[in-house]
């Protein structure tokens, strides 16, 4: 079975935020996260994109190592 893996701009798109190049560096440079915070629990999110985002990692689904690429870059801004 061929796993699907998909890219920071395809996981930007999943949460319904905008997917070009620019709108992940604004996205980047505008949020971070400390030590504390789980990515799922952060603040910015609405609850439908928490819930993907707990749900895609809870069942270690193919979106996981985008979401995973995400919370490092989220937490480098600190």
């Amino acid at each position: 079975m061929e796993l699907l893996t998909h890219d920071m701009p395809a996981l930007f798109a999943q949460l319904g935020l905008a997917n070009d190049e620019i709108s992940l560096h604004r996205f980047i440079r505008e949020h971070s996260l400390d030590n504390q915070t789980l990515l799922p629990e952060a603040h910015f999110w609405n609850p439908a994109q928490a819930g993907f985002l707990r749900d895609a990692l809870w069942n270690d689904s193919d979106w996981s190592e985008a979401i995973d690429q995400l919370d490092v870059m989220l937490r480098q801004t600190n």
